[in-house]
């Protein structure tokens, strides 16, 4: 496992979490944490014994977007500059929206522009129902480019349209009536609850969670159309056939834990 310095990895029985640590700067990503975060997740998802993960922070804020003085620095980048740094970002939540391992976004502090772009990408959101949430980048003369793929699939396109454009705060309550987080609960049962979903993710089969990951990103949005139906057909006829998929129905046949869970 690699050395961080803008993150916490740890990796307990077969859950992993990577905790944001910047929080003298309310967890503000620069260049350093954006490439940590590349390299964590692709650690994490190549690593057979991680069977979930979660992404957390330290302090009062879980994610206030770009650092201030990172976006200084960028300032003074050259147009060749500035594209290679936001492809670095890019990369970024690319990685953690690929993870093969379910991604699981525990919210407990206010999470701005960027952070929103980390929630997103993920699986799995839930938050603590205090926080707030804000898409600010039209009030710095910017936009949310770089996090709109994941960001739009979370809240859709009418949310979208107005928190994009608005750069209204909204509190976790809107967040979850609009999709953006799935749940939101007091903050002294968020790390019970969190823990719950994990439980479910470990319990079920690793190989069928990883394939129902991918089916959602590879059916959501997609017109049903002939070749929709025989995709549809060739990935449960392939995940019977597996050995996870026969040693699940045995196991339940006859009444016992299926061998993930031995």
């Amino acid at each position: 496992m690699s050395a961080y310095s803008t993150l916490l990895v740890n990796h307990a029985d077969s859950v992993a979490t990577v905790t944001l640590n910047r929080p003298d700067v309310r967890n503000a990503f620069n260049d350093t944490s954006i490439a940590e975060l590349t390299t964590a997740f692709l650690e994490l998802g190549a690593n057979d014994t991680v069977r979930a993960i979660v992404l957390n922070a330290s302090g009062v804020a879980f994610c206030a977007g770009a650092d201030l003085n990172w976006m200084k620095q960028m300032a003074g980048y050259s147009p060749t500059e500035n594209l290679a740094d936001a492809q670095c970002l890019a990369t970024m939540l690319r990685t953690i929206y690929f993870c093969p391992k379910p991604v699981v976004a525990s919210v407990q502090g206010d999470c701005y522009a960027g952070g929103m772009g980390l929630v997103a990408a993920c699986d799995i959101a839930l938050a603590a129902d205090h926080v707030n949430f804000c898409l600010s980048e039209v009030k710095l003369g910017l936009i949310p480019a770089t996090i709109s793929p994941y960001v739009i699939k979370a809240m859709g396109e009418n949310a979208a349209r107005r928190y994009f454009l608005t750069a209204e705060r909204f509190n976790a309550a809107e967040a979850m009536r609009i999709g953006f987080v799935q749940q939101a609960v007091p903050a002294d049962q968020l790390d019970a609850t969190v823990a719950a979903i994990v439980k479910a993710l470990v319990s079920a089969s690793p190989h069928a969670v990883r394939e129902a990951k991918r089916l959602v990103r590879d059916i959501g949005g997609a017109p049903v159309t002939d070749a929709l139906i025989a995709d549809t057909a060739e990935r449960i006829a392939a995940i019977r056939a597996s050995d996870e998929g026969r040693e699940g129905v045995r196991s339940f046949l006859e009444k016992r834990k299926p061998g993930w869970l031995a």
